[in-house]
């Protein structure tokens, strides 16, 4: 019994470790909404992207024999069928319980292509044949799409959950040869060609959004910051979807590239996000007080958070010549050599945010130190406690690409906890 206890408390172990780090990484600490307004510009994003990528599109060929009067069978074929160009005059984005609706109408879209025909008649024993060209005009075109958006082992799953196209009206137009005279005979040809239109945008938009799908699947779980800190951008849950706006909820904490442990309880999740309260923009971003701590207990791991002081206005000061006065004992023992300050933060800053304030305390160490031929002797470590206590106000203006996060007024503290000189000894 007593050789199993030990082996029990292992395996317990093992098994806690991962549960914590699944638990951490499902966890969400930070949340996006993207407006209607938001939604708005990403759709027009997503169309301009869309019409520059199909166009120019090209056609199946389109074959018909028809039986004329006097003349017989005529066989007409149109070929080197060319979407050209493509306008789409309204549009809109309503996101709903069960996906992503985007329509567009009024859309136009002009086409070229060549014709031919030829047939043979009893009233003349050799074959007869004609070509041009010919020009396509569709008016009041619509299509609309609706998109399924879910959340897919931590990345966004977006699926095509149903497409259309329909043309309303078409005019064609023939140049060369005897046009004048086959116009009606084309004109035979106005319902294929709109359903050759509808099935190659329908297809190319299907196409599209797999692309999209497949670009959103490939993208990082993790974004490099620098070479020591990564921000985990994981997907939690499925995107909430309301009438005018979609949430996406990801981790957001700041992780080590070198998969260094971070302890718990810098960025333990103890308060609830600050949300936007202003008018509705473009995006709002939603930061837990966890992801500004999990940042601040990476960057102290990882040693960031020290600094030498070696330049300062008045160079004097970094020498024991210019403390002579002032504390003689230190000029008495290192007479004439250059100091430096070395500033360490004892612990990770911790911040506090509240729906209206910024609250962070930091300790450090202040450490003098004497550098005499090649060592470093320190001379005095004051411990210091400062507070920083401020309002905070975000404006942002995505229209014009830019965004401020102003912070203030504030007020700051700090008082010496601790102070210790050793050169005296």
């Amino acid at each position: 019994m007593a050789q199993t206890l030990p082996l029990f408390l292992l395996i317990t172990c093992l098994l806690l470790i991962p549960s914590s780090q699944i638990q951490q990484e499902q966890e969400a600490f930070t949340t996006i909404v993207i407006s209607q307004q938001g939604l708005d510009f990403l759709k027009n994003l997503l169309i301009t992207q869309a019409i520059s990528s199909i166009i120019p599109l090209k056609l199946p060929h389109i074959t018909k024999t028809a039986k004329f009067p006097f003349l017989g069978n005529v066989r007409m074929l149109l070929s080197n069928i060319t979407i050209y160009q493509l306008q789409v005059l309204n549009s809109y984005v309503k996101p709903g319980d069960t996906g992503l609706a985007i329509i567009a109408s009024g859309t136009t879209c002009n086409l070229s292509m060549d014709w031919s025909y030829e047939y043979n008649t009893w009233m003349f024993p050799v074959e007869i044949s004609d070509k041009g060209h010919a020009s396509v005009q569709v008016e009041g075109m619509e299509v609309g799409l609706t998109l399924g958006l879910k959340n897919q082992e931590g990345t966004l799953k977006l699926s095509l959950m149903d497409c259309g196209c329909y043309v309303k009206d078409l005019s064609i137009k023939l140049d060369g040869g005897a046009s004048w005279l086959y116009q009606g005979m084309i004109d035979a040809f106005e319902e294929q060609i709109g359903s050759a239109v509808e099935n190659a945008i329908t297809k190319n938009l299907g196409e599209g959004i797999l692309k999209l799908d497949m670009f959103l699947q490939s993208l990082p779980k993790e974004i490099p910051v620098d070479d020591d800190a990564s921000i985990n951008v994981t997907f939690v849950d499925n995107p909430s979807l309301s009438s005018s706006s979609i949430g996406f909820d990801i981790n957001g904490l700041f992780t080590a590239r070198k998969k260094v442990p971070i302890p718990m309880y810098y960025y333990k999740n103890t308060l609830p996000s600050v949300l936007c309260t202003e008018p509705a923009k473009m995006l709002g971003i939603s930061l837990d007080e966890a992801v500004f701590n999990s940042a601040s207990a990476l960057y102290y791991d990882a040693k960031f958070m020290q600094w030498i002081v070696d330049k300062i206005p008045d160079q004097s000061l970094l020498n024991t010549a210019g403390w002579r006065f002032i504390v003689p004992q230190l000029y008495k023992k290192y007479p004439n050599d250059d100091m430096n300050m070395n500033l360490t933060l004892s612990s990770p800053p911790i911040l506090k945010i509240s729906e209206h304030n910024l609250d962070a305390t930091v300790y450090a160490d202040l450490i003098i130190d004497v550098l005499e031929a090649d060592q470093v002797i320190p001379v005095a470590c004051i411990s210091l406690v400062s507070w920083f206590d401020g309002d905070i106000e975000t404006f942002y203006n995505l229209n014009h690409c830019l965004l401020y996060i102003c912070a203030g007024p504030y007020s700051s503290s700090f008082f010496i906890k601790n102070y210790d000189c050793w050169y005296n000894n």
